[in-house]
Protein backbone atom coordinates (compact mmCIF):
# COMPACT_ATOMS: atom_id res chain seq x y z
CA UNK A 1 0.00 0.00 0.00
CA UNK A 2 2.80 2.38 0.77
CA UNK A 3 3.74 1.97 -2.94
CA UNK A 4 0.57 4.00 -4.01
CA UNK A 5 1.64 7.49 -5.54
CA UNK A 6 -1.62 8.83 -6.32
CA UNK A 7 -2.46 11.50 -5.11
CA UNK A 8 1.05 12.30 -3.77
CA UNK A 9 2.71 15.42 -4.31
CA UNK A 10 6.71 15.73 -5.21
CA UNK A 11 7.99 19.53 -4.32
CA UNK A 12 10.84 20.54 -6.34
CA UNK A 13 11.42 22.86 -9.33
CA UNK A 14 11.20 22.08 -12.83
CA UNK A 15 9.75 22.77 -15.95
CA UNK A 16 6.82 20.82 -15.84
CA UNK A 17 6.18 22.07 -12.24
CA UNK A 18 6.05 25.41 -13.56
CA UNK A 19 3.94 24.98 -16.12
CA UNK A 20 0.35 26.21 -15.84
CA UNK A 21 -2.30 23.93 -13.63
CA UNK A 22 -5.01 24.13 -16.48
CA UNK A 23 -2.67 23.61 -19.44
CA UNK A 24 -1.46 20.22 -17.41
CA UNK A 25 -4.87 19.20 -17.32
CA UNK A 26 -5.86 20.10 -20.40
CA UNK A 27 -2.22 18.02 -21.51
CA UNK A 28 -3.12 15.03 -19.42
CA UNK A 29 -6.50 14.42 -21.33
CA UNK A 30 -4.61 14.70 -24.79
CA UNK A 31 -2.16 12.33 -23.34
CA UNK A 32 -4.75 9.96 -22.81
CA UNK A 33 -6.25 10.50 -25.80
CA UNK A 34 -3.25 9.64 -27.72
CA UNK A 35 -2.59 6.34 -25.76
CA UNK A 36 -6.41 5.22 -27.10
CA UNK A 37 -5.57 5.87 -30.61
CA UNK A 38 -1.95 4.16 -30.37
CA UNK A 39 -3.69 0.96 -32.95
CA UNK A 40 -0.49 -0.91 -32.46
CA UNK A 41 2.57 -1.18 -30.58
CA UNK A 42 4.84 0.84 -33.06
CA UNK A 43 2.60 3.99 -32.18
CA UNK A 44 3.87 3.23 -28.43
CA UNK A 45 7.11 4.16 -29.37
CA UNK A 46 6.51 7.85 -29.82
CA UNK A 47 4.12 8.03 -26.44
CA UNK A 48 7.48 5.94 -24.26
CA UNK A 49 9.75 8.71 -25.56
CA UNK A 50 7.04 11.28 -24.16
CA UNK A 51 6.96 10.07 -21.15
CA UNK A 52 10.49 9.57 -20.68
CA UNK A 53 11.00 13.32 -21.40
CA UNK A 54 8.38 14.32 -19.24
CA UNK A 55 9.90 12.22 -16.67
CA UNK A 56 13.57 13.91 -17.21
CA UNK A 57 12.19 17.46 -17.41
CA UNK A 58 9.63 17.24 -14.38
CA UNK A 59 12.74 15.60 -11.92
CA UNK A 60 10.51 13.02 -10.72
CA UNK A 61 12.55 9.68 -10.10
CA UNK A 62 11.77 7.20 -12.34
CA UNK A 63 11.65 4.52 -9.53
CA UNK A 64 8.21 6.40 -8.05
CA UNK A 65 7.00 5.88 -11.10
CA UNK A 66 7.65 2.58 -11.34
CA UNK A 67 6.63 2.17 -7.86
CA UNK A 68 3.17 3.38 -8.91
CA UNK A 69 2.83 0.32 -11.21
CA UNK A 70 3.34 -2.19 -8.08
CA UNK A 71 -0.32 -2.11 -6.80
CA UNK A 72 -1.45 -2.46 -10.35
CA UNK A 73 0.86 -5.24 -10.75
CA UNK A 74 -2.18 -8.38 -10.26
CA UNK A 75 -4.23 -6.42 -12.96
CA UNK A 76 -1.56 -6.35 -15.42
CA UNK A 77 -0.67 -9.52 -15.11
CA UNK A 78 -4.82 -10.77 -15.66
CA UNK A 79 -4.77 -8.37 -18.30
CA UNK A 80 -1.98 -9.48 -20.56
CA UNK A 81 -3.00 -13.67 -19.40
CA UNK A 82 -6.66 -12.93 -20.48
CA UNK A 83 -5.65 -11.90 -23.66
CA UNK A 84 -2.87 -14.02 -23.94
CA UNK A 85 -4.78 -17.34 -23.85
CA UNK A 86 -7.95 -16.24 -24.94
CA UNK A 87 -7.07 -14.13 -27.90
CA UNK A 88 -8.58 -14.68 -31.62
CA UNK A 89 -6.07 -15.03 -34.29
CA UNK A 90 -5.09 -17.37 -37.56
CA UNK A 91 -1.73 -18.78 -36.78
CA UNK A 92 -1.05 -20.56 -33.29
CA UNK A 93 2.22 -19.71 -31.95
CA UNK A 94 2.01 -22.41 -29.14
CA UNK A 95 -0.18 -25.04 -27.86
CA UNK A 96 -0.55 -26.95 -24.96
CA UNK A 97 -3.59 -28.78 -23.95
CA UNK A 98 -6.43 -26.31 -23.98
CA UNK A 99 -3.97 -23.13 -24.14
CA UNK A 100 -3.50 -21.66 -27.08
CA UNK A 101 -1.43 -19.16 -28.20
CA UNK A 102 -2.49 -16.89 -30.99
CA UNK A 103 -0.58 -13.94 -33.09
CA UNK A 104 -3.34 -11.41 -32.49
CA UNK A 105 -4.00 -12.63 -28.69
CA UNK A 106 -0.14 -11.96 -28.19
CA UNK A 107 -0.26 -8.94 -29.86
CA UNK A 108 -3.22 -7.58 -27.91
CA UNK A 109 -1.73 -8.67 -24.48
CA UNK A 110 0.82 -6.46 -24.60
CA UNK A 111 -1.38 -3.86 -26.35
CA UNK A 112 -3.69 -3.47 -23.16
CA UNK A 113 -0.90 -4.25 -21.02
CA UNK A 114 1.46 -0.89 -22.43
CA UNK A 115 -2.09 1.09 -22.36
CA UNK A 116 -2.71 0.71 -18.91
CA UNK A 117 1.62 1.12 -17.99
CA UNK A 118 1.29 4.42 -19.70
CA UNK A 119 -2.12 5.40 -18.75
CA UNK A 120 -1.07 5.31 -15.16
CA UNK A 121 2.09 6.18 -15.36
CA UNK A 122 1.36 9.68 -17.55
CA UNK A 123 -1.37 10.68 -15.00
CA UNK A 124 0.59 10.12 -12.37
CA UNK A 125 2.29 12.98 -13.18
CA UNK A 126 0.09 15.27 -13.27
CA UNK A 127 -0.48 14.64 -9.27
CA UNK A 128 3.42 14.45 -9.08
CA UNK A 129 4.34 17.71 -10.05
CA UNK A 130 0.95 19.67 -8.91
CA UNK A 131 -0.14 20.48 -5.91
CA UNK A 132 -3.37 20.01 -4.60
CA UNK A 133 -4.40 24.11 -3.87
CA UNK A 134 -3.20 24.29 -7.62
CA UNK A 135 -4.68 21.56 -9.08
CA UNK A 136 -8.46 22.73 -7.56
CA UNK A 137 -7.77 26.07 -9.21
CA UNK A 138 -7.07 24.89 -12.38
CA UNK A 139 -9.96 22.37 -12.58
CA UNK A 140 -12.34 25.25 -11.08
CA UNK A 141 -10.98 27.66 -13.55
CA UNK A 142 -11.75 25.55 -16.60
CA UNK A 143 -15.01 24.34 -15.58
CA UNK A 144 -15.79 27.83 -14.65
CA UNK A 145 -17.74 28.20 -17.89
CA UNK A 146 -20.13 25.97 -16.91
CA UNK A 147 -21.53 28.20 -14.30
CA UNK A 148 -23.62 29.88 -16.43
CA UNK A 149 -25.85 26.43 -16.58
CA UNK A 150 -25.60 26.19 -12.62
CA UNK A 151 -23.06 23.86 -12.17
CA UNK A 152 -21.27 24.42 -8.65
CA UNK A 153 -17.52 24.57 -10.29
CA UNK A 154 -15.88 25.55 -7.38
CA UNK A 155 -17.40 23.10 -5.06
CA UNK A 156 -16.59 20.32 -7.78
CA UNK A 157 -13.38 21.09 -7.49
CA UNK A 158 -12.72 21.27 -4.35
CA UNK A 159 -14.77 17.41 -3.84
CA UNK A 160 -12.02 16.11 -6.22
CA UNK A 161 -9.14 17.75 -4.96
CA UNK A 162 -10.04 16.87 -1.38
CA UNK A 163 -10.55 13.07 -2.75
CA UNK A 164 -7.65 13.34 -4.43
CA UNK A 165 -6.06 14.50 -1.18
CA UNK A 166 -7.06 12.01 1.11
CA UNK A 167 -6.13 8.66 -0.98
CA UNK A 168 -2.53 8.21 0.60
CA UNK A 169 -3.80 9.13 3.43
CA UNK A 170 -6.28 6.57 3.79
CA UNK A 171 -4.14 4.13 2.11
CA UNK A 172 -1.15 5.14 4.95
CA UNK A 173 -4.24 4.43 7.91
CA UNK A 174 -5.17 1.20 5.92
CA UNK A 175 -1.92 -0.05 6.44
CA UNK A 176 -1.21 0.69 9.76
CA UNK A 177 -5.04 -0.85 10.58
CA UNK A 178 -3.69 -3.93 8.52
CA UNK A 179 -0.71 -4.02 11.04
CA UNK A 180 -1.83 -3.79 13.99
CA UNK A 181 -4.98 -6.23 13.47
CA UNK A 182 -1.82 -8.94 11.84
CA UNK A 183 -0.08 -8.26 15.08
CA UNK A 184 -3.54 -9.49 16.87
CA UNK A 185 -3.09 -12.59 15.00
CA UNK A 186 -5.67 -11.46 11.62
CA UNK A 187 -4.86 -13.31 8.67
CA UNK A 188 -5.16 -11.55 5.59
CA UNK A 189 -3.16 -13.86 2.66
CA UNK A 190 -4.74 -17.60 3.09
CA UNK A 191 -7.41 -18.95 2.75
CA UNK A 192 -10.09 -18.49 0.09
CA UNK A 193 -11.87 -15.94 -1.46
CA UNK A 194 -14.32 -15.88 0.31
CA UNK A 195 -12.38 -16.33 3.75
CA UNK A 196 -9.99 -13.58 2.79
CA UNK A 197 -12.99 -11.17 2.27
CA UNK A 198 -14.59 -12.16 5.23
CA UNK A 199 -10.99 -11.48 7.33
CA UNK A 200 -11.26 -7.55 5.52
CA UNK A 201 -14.00 -6.81 7.37
CA UNK A 202 -11.76 -6.12 10.57
CA UNK A 203 -9.82 -4.13 8.46
CA UNK A 204 -12.79 -2.21 6.59
CA UNK A 205 -14.88 -1.21 10.04
CA UNK A 206 -11.94 0.90 11.35
CA UNK A 207 -11.10 2.49 7.95
CA UNK A 208 -14.13 3.94 7.43
CA UNK A 209 -14.82 4.64 10.85
CA UNK A 210 -11.47 6.89 10.66
CA UNK A 211 -12.12 7.64 7.28
CA UNK A 212 -15.68 9.57 8.31
CA UNK A 213 -13.93 11.36 11.16
CA UNK A 214 -11.52 12.69 9.38
CA UNK A 215 -14.17 14.10 7.04
CA UNK A 216 -16.05 15.34 10.54
CA UNK A 217 -12.71 17.03 11.65
CA UNK A 218 -12.11 18.63 7.63
CA UNK A 219 -15.60 19.97 7.93
CA UNK A 220 -15.21 21.53 11.30
CA UNK A 221 -11.44 23.36 10.29
CA UNK A 222 -13.14 24.15 7.33
CA UNK A 223 -15.88 25.94 8.59
CA UNK A 224 -14.23 27.24 12.02
CA UNK A 225 -12.16 29.20 9.13
CA UNK A 226 -15.25 31.02 7.75
CA UNK A 227 -15.30 28.72 4.86
CA UNK A 228 -18.62 29.39 2.67
CA UNK A 229 -17.40 28.27 -0.87
CA UNK A 230 -15.89 30.07 -3.68
CA UNK A 231 -18.34 33.04 -3.96
CA UNK A 232 -16.04 35.82 -3.57
CA UNK A 233 -12.82 33.99 -2.82
CA UNK A 234 -9.09 35.53 -4.02
CA UNK A 235 -6.46 33.33 -5.04
CA UNK A 236 -2.50 34.30 -3.68
CA UNK A 237 -1.14 32.93 -6.69
CA UNK A 238 -2.94 33.28 -10.11
CA UNK A 239 -2.61 31.15 -12.67
CA UNK A 240 -1.45 32.65 -16.00
CA UNK A 241 -0.23 31.10 -19.15
CA UNK A 242 3.94 31.29 -20.19
CA UNK A 243 5.45 30.50 -23.00
CA UNK A 244 6.43 27.16 -21.64
CA UNK A 245 2.56 25.78 -21.27
CA UNK A 246 2.55 27.16 -25.49
CA UNK A 247 5.89 24.54 -26.11
CA UNK A 248 4.38 21.91 -23.84
CA UNK A 249 0.95 21.84 -26.11
CA UNK A 250 2.99 22.29 -29.21
CA UNK A 251 4.87 19.01 -28.14
CA UNK A 252 1.28 16.80 -26.87
CA UNK A 253 0.27 18.07 -30.68
CA UNK A 254 3.56 16.43 -31.99
CA UNK A 255 3.05 13.20 -30.34
CA UNK A 256 -0.54 13.14 -31.03
CA UNK A 257 0.62 13.47 -35.15
CA UNK A 258 3.08 10.52 -34.36
CA UNK A 259 0.70 8.68 -33.13
CA UNK A 260 -1.70 8.94 -36.17
CA UNK A 261 0.96 8.75 -38.68
CA UNK A 262 2.47 5.03 -37.11
CA UNK A 263 -0.95 3.83 -36.75
CA UNK A 264 -1.34 4.88 -40.50
CA UNK A 265 1.85 3.40 -42.27
CA UNK A 266 1.34 0.61 -40.46
CA UNK A 267 -2.19 0.08 -42.06
CA UNK A 268 -0.33 1.10 -45.98
CA UNK A 269 -0.72 -1.82 -48.22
Amino acid sequence: MRDFTLGQYYPVDSVVHRLDARSKILLTIAYIVAVFMAGNLIAYIPILAFVLLAARLSKVPGKMLIKGLRPLRILLIFTFVLNLFFGAGEHILFELGPLTIRDEGLSNAIHFTLRLIFLVSGTSLLTLTTSPVVLTDGIEMLCSPLRRIGFPAHEMAMMMTIALRFIPTLVEEADKIMKAQSARGADFSSGNLKQRATAMIPLLVPLFISAFRRAGDLAMAMESRCYHGGEGRTRLHVLRFQKIDFYAFVSVTLLIAAVVLSKNLINLP
